[in-house]
């Protein structure tokens, strides 16, 4: 009796481990082909938090999932499938906590420690296996449990089958610090909204400040080479990680040291030129408004010194929407400056690269009527793109208006001279102060590309552009000149390259625009595409340089020739033959070493 009652539960136990093993199988292949998002909210005394709400969102920075958390403070989201996920974390009277970059793996479980709190909220990560580190489902070990002469191996490996690996993390208040050292010379650059020094040498460092913030210091110090005037320029930013990349905080402080002026306050004489200064404090946030609306906004305070105090505020904002057939639209406004920053990164630029391209940019200064002006712009713009296969179309309509249009004058010495042209500090010419136009146009444009290392691009475009009513000047009369000034419509074809060498890591970037020689083409910088035209034959190269000895740093060597045919500008005769051209991007060279740390 005791021996038919033994091989009875023997063969039941057979009976349940032979059920359980399809629903093993199963869990085996949700372990390998997917992973999951878990973690633990608590505020800064260690309690958890009920009714958190969590927010998951995909490599798009489109919400892909939602959950609340438990009594206990904690959340999971399970099935993912493997790749780039952000999280964040809202509770009321906390600061929100958001971590980008979080990594899901086949069979990998992150686990995510939130800690809320009321200044600084932060997010630790750690990668333990999936499921407690166990293969082995709940089925298999009741079917095991089953049958005694597996009791020994499961009082045996218990402890290790069903209690999971536990990783201790310490999350240090600066992290994942990185830096870009550049050292750069030539030309000052072909931009029409803003100056740079010739010779410079620049700084960006960023870290991370309880792994959920980011600070920025950058710093400039040049020297604009035909004057001898030096200048620096110091930035410091505070961003906000998360799918939604923001709030950002920056504030930068610019100055030209004039020698000069400094000679003549110490021997108690007047100054012929004053010293120039500026402030400007800006403000970045974007927010998702819905499922496939993005809106990024900001403004800008700056404050500019020069015979007189300017103060303006400039806001602006872009609205980015994904279409059900692929397509994105983009309505974007802005005032002040141009924005370009918004449409995304240019070539080459990372963030600290970006960061170290406008830093020493200097606000474009005139003089019109014995006193300052800056040159101000607004500008509305919308855009489509879709991209179908290897092929990508883009569709751009502006409408700008820009006050005090600050144009480089070219002449011979004491051939022209007026109240209202300002000596250049940058370099040996003028600058006048043109006036107010504004300027509407569009642009159509079809971008192939071969494989992820090649891509051509076709634009064509009718746009705003100056030009004069005559080509004679007849007196020094600053108004009779921007009288004769007006504005026009320009058609213009534009074909752009860009190439990578898979071996060297070599990237050039080419583009031509046809342009007329009697017209001066205003320097429009776009808010919603990334491919801007640019006036003449421009070339952009950057060559990586390799290692050696083991350097920690990465160096590159980069160059940027733009409008090389000297095209778009505007040539204007004097009554004894000789010429001034009045120049909207100037052609210019630089050359720089980056050391990537």
């Amino acid at each position: 009796m005791f021996e038919r009652t033994h091989k009875t539960a023997v063969y039941l136990a057979l009976a349940l481990a032979c059920a359980s093993i399809p629903r093993a199988a199963r869990a085996v292949d949700a372990v390998q082909l997917s992973g999951a998002i878990a973690g633990r909210v608590t505020d800064s005394a260690g309690t958890p938090r009920m009714g958190a709400a969590i927010l998951l969102y995909n490599r798009q920075e489109r919400i892909c999932d939602r959950a609340l958390t438990d009594d206990r403070g904690e959340f999971k989201f399970p099935g993912l499938f493997p790749d780039i996920y952000s999280v964040r974390v809202t509770l009321a009277a906390f600061v929100p906590a958001l971590r980008s970059g979080i990594l899901v793996q086949p069979g990998m479980r992150s686990l995510l420690a939130v800690n809320l709190n009321a200044l600084f909220s932060s997010i630790q990560l750690s990668y333990p296996p999936i499921e407690n580190g166990s293969l082995m489902t709940d089925d298999w070990k009741w079917a095991l449990r089953g049958s005694s002469s597996t009791r020994p191996v499961l009082r045996f490996a218990g402890g290790a089958l069903s209690q999971a690996p536990r990783s201790s993390t310490r999350s240090a208040v600066f992290s994942e610090t990185r830096g870009i050292v550049r050292v750069s010379a030539g030309d000052q650059p072909a931009a029409g909204i803003a100056n740079e020094a010739d010779l410079g040498a620049a700084f960006a460092l960023a870290t991370s400040v309880f792994g959920n913030n980011t600070l920025e210091v950058s710093g400039n110090l040049g020297a604009a080479s035909q004057t001898g005037m030096p200048m620096a320029a110091f930035r410091t930013g505070y961003r906000r990680n998360g799918a939604e990349g923001g709030p950002e905080v920056s504030v930068t402080v610019r100055q030209i040291y004039l020698p000069g002026r400094l000679a003549a306050a110490l021997a108690g004489a007047e100054s012929p030129m004053p010293m120039l200064r500026s402030m400007s404090a800006s403000f970045d946030d974007r927010t998702q408004i819905a499922d496939h609306a993005t809106l990024q906004y900001g403004f800008t305070m700056d404050s500019v010194s020069f015979l007189d105090r300017l103060n303006s505020f400039s806001p602006y904002a872009r609205l980015h929407y994904s279409l059900s057939d692929g397509g994105e639209l983009a309505i974007a406004y802005t005032s002040g400056n141009a924005r370009p920053d918004l449409a995304g990164p240019a070539a080459g630029d990372g963030g600290l690269q970006r960061s170290l391209n406008s830093l020493g940019l200097f606000p474009r200064v005139s003089v019109r009527g014995g006193k300052p002006r800056i040159q101000r712009g607004e500008e509305y713009e919308a855009s489509y793109s879709r991209k179908a296969g290897s092929r990508t179309y883009e569709a751009s309509a502006f409408s700008e208006t820009v006050t005090n249009a600050a144009l480089t004058m070219v002449a011979p010495d004491g051939l022209y001279s007026a109240a209202d042209v300002l000596a250049d500090m940058f370099g040996g010419n003028s600058i006048f102060n043109a006036g107010d136009y504004r300027s509407m146009g569009y642009t159509a444009a079809v971008t192939q590309d071969a494989g992820s290392r090649f891509s051509a691009t076709l634009m064509y475009g009718s746009m705003g552009a100056l030009t004069a009513a005559n080509r004679e000047i007849e007196s020094h009369n600053p108004d009779e000149l921007r009288a004769m000034i007006r504005t026009g419509r320009k058609r213009a074809i534009t074909a752009r390259v860009a190439a990578t060498a898979p071996g060297t890591g070599t990237h050039v970037i080419a583009s031509y625009q046809l342009a007329d020689n009697h017209w001066a083409m205003p320097g429009h910088l776009y808010s919603t595409q990334p491919n801007r035209p640019m006036p003449g034959l421009n070339v952009y190269f950057r060559q990586p340089v390799p290692s050696i000895f083991g350097r920690p740093c990465r160096v590159e060597i980069t160059a940027d020739l733009r409008n090389l045919l000297a095209q778009g500008y505007l040539p204007l005769a004097t009554a004894g033959g000789q010429h001034v051209l009045l120049v909207e991007t100037p052609r210019s060279f630089r050359g720089g070493l980056n050391f990537v740390f």
